[in-house]
């Protein structure tokens, strides 16, 4: 009897690109880059806090501690007060505001609608800088009151923290009214509904009911507008409030002592994040996801005929107050230097400050400085946040958690941290650094900008992913599409609205960046935001903002081409 063999097929391999090592090799930049630019340097940043010429020692912190000399724990206090407040009245103004634009249908709506978001546009420098020449000591508004009143000395002024929350309020109310009023509009009214059958009054179905389900947005936005406040430093500084941690790291880091400073630092960089922690733990308490599948709100009709005046009057008032600084702003651009000192407004105006702006070397320098560090940024966080988006939102593996939470973490950190970090990190040649020494060089406020807002295009990319379904991309490999030509030919063009939007956003933050700026920049680095500063103490308003307006002009475009790339939804990334 002959017995037939039937002869052994070898299985087929597995492709590359679906073995297990795959998604590490690929990942291996991304894991370079988290461990070289946010892991190292804090950990240098802390070690330098506790070691003094190389000897462990807790004397810096002591020093921070000496309740005998209360400036850092003034500071601290002054920090988390002033940062507290302005969640609190951003929080108020910019949900109040969602609300009633949302809410009710009243003349103006449209107009108030299309102005609110105009702060977007205004850089956090220029905004503070903008509300001092308006209601500073010396303003316009101030000076022209105590004018046409025929007072001895002017009626009000803004100083102190007053002045501080009012700057926080106006520039950063935004990160509350954009999310919350697309949350508004995707509002389920059958659960109000369900609520008010069941004997709620309208009042409990606001605190019961609609308020609640706004929960994930406003606690985004409260832990962004915190960090924000926590790194704020021109507005205290303007305002007199000396006495925050980041004006005292900022002095510390001037006067060469980069122990105190890191120590600071430390301490600004913890509080920070237990807010954020906080913030999550309190989130997660609830589940506030919606099941149900009701009509969709409409907003109340304002019928009154005395409410409608008011409410036109309301909203020309509000347009205008919207207004005045980016008014303010380009008026002064035109005005000649060292003229205007106690006139009401600028006696003398001219069109120098623009022509040097295109003409003149030096003037011209910072602004290409900040063109060309924001784009190398720009373009390292979309390569590094682009592949770590895809492997995160669509593979399974060990660590993925860990990799998105330190993705995500130079967003809970101040700009001032991220700059002492980096000093203390790249002071010495490493094996990050390529064995240069990077402190005093222009490539260190490049990789400020990328480390600061990776987190940007990472976010906004990972969002691109999870609306778009797999299928697409399987069907391609399934019929013999390679991993790469599947993923440049058919994810990435799924994807690109979000990466664009995301890359956008990050490109108009390193063009606003200030506060890590002043710390890492030296004269041939300058960027555009130091340069408004710099000009602004040497009292020459109208070059600072002829600045501040080329600013506004090119962040309010790129900003209008990310909504358009994001559509209708005007969720703010956070």
């Amino acid at each position: 009897m002959t017995v037939t063999r039937t002869p052994k097929t070898a299985s087929p391999k597995l492709p590359i690109s679906s073995r297990p090592w795959f998604i590490y090799v690929a990942l291996a930049p991304v894991f370079f880059v988290l461990i070289g630019y946010v892991i190292y340097p804090l950990f240098s940043v802390f070690k330098d806090s506790f070691f003094v010429d190389g000897q462990f020692s807790l004397n810096v912190y002591r020093r921070f501690f000496n309740i005998h000399s209360m400036t850092n724990l003034e500071a601290t206090w002054n920090s988390f007060y002033i940062s507290v407040l302005s969640v609190l009245t951003c929080g108020v103004v910019g949900v109040g505001l969602a609300f009633l634009l949302e809410s009710f249908d009243f003349p103006g709506r449209k107009a108030l609608k299309a102005f609110a978001v105009i702060p977007m546009a205004l850089p956090s420098l220029i905004g503070a800088f903008s509300f001092d020449f308006l209601y500073g000591e010396s303003g316009i508004i101030p000076r022209g009151l105590r004018e046409l009143l025929g007072l001895a000395k002017v009626p009000f002024y803004l100083d102190g923290i007053a002045g501080v929350l009012i700057v926080h309020t106006f520039t950063m109310y935004t990160y509350f009214y954009l999310p919350v009023s697309a949350a508004l509009r995707n509002t389920d009214t059958s659960l109000e509904e369900a609520a008010m059958s069941l004997g709620c009054s309208k009042t409990q179905v606001f605190w019961k009911v609609r308020l609640p389900m706004l929960t994930p947005s406003i606690i985004a936005a409260s832990m962004l507008v915190f960090m924000i406040s926590m790194a704020s430093y021109t507005a205290p500084l303007i305002y007199g409030v000396d006495r925050t941690l980041t004006m005292q790291i900022v002095l510390s880091r001037t006067n060469g002592d980069l122990g105190m400073a890191s120590c600071q630092s430390t301490i600004l960089a913890l509080i920070s994040v237990l807010f954020l922690i906080l913030m999550r733990a309190y989130e997660g308490r609830r589940n506030y996801a919606s099941v149900s599948k009701g009509t969709a709100y409409h907003r109340r009709e304002v019928k009154h005929p005395f409410i409608k005046a008011l409410a036109v009057i309301g909203s020309f008032a509000a347009v205008l107050f919207l207004m005045l600084p980016i008014l303010t702003i380009v008026l002064v651009s035109f005005s000649a230097n060292g003229k205007w000192t106690t006139q009401v407004l600028p006696p003398v105006y001219t069109l120098k400050h623009y022509i040097d702006l295109f003409s003149n070397t030096k003037i011209l320098l910072p602004i290409q400085n900040s063109l060309i560090m924001s784009l190398a940024a720009t373009v390292g966080n979309v390569l590094f946040g682009v592949i770590a988006a895809y492997f995160i939102s669509r593979r399974r593996f060990v660590g993925k958690g860990v990799v998105d939470k330190l993705i995500m973490l130079p967003w809970s950190l101040p700009g001032t941290v991220v700059g002492i970090s980096l000093i203390a990190a790249f002071n010495v040649p490493t094996v990050f650094s390529f064995g240069q020494v990077w402190v005093g060089t222009f490539i260190i406020l490049p990789v400020a900008y990328f480390v600061r807002h990776l987190p940007l295009v990472y976010r906004s990319t990972y969002a691109a992913f999870a609306q778009t379904a797999a299928s697409c991309e399987e069907a391609a490999r399934g019929l013999g599409a390679g991993w790469l030509y599947t993923f440049g030919k058919i994810v990435l063009p799924m994807v690109a609205g979000g990466v664009a939007s995301g890359a956008i956003l990050g490109f108009v933050q390193g063009i606003g960046e200030f506060v890590a700026s002043i710390l890492l920049y030296t004269p041939s680095s300058m960027p555009i935001s130091v340069a408004i500063n710099n000009q602004m103490y040497s009292f020459r308003f109208g070059t600072a903002c002829a600045y501040g307006t080329l600013q506004i002009v090119l962040v309010a475009v790129l900003l209008l081409i990310s909504e358009k790339l994001k559509g209708d939804s005007n969720v703010s990334a956070v």
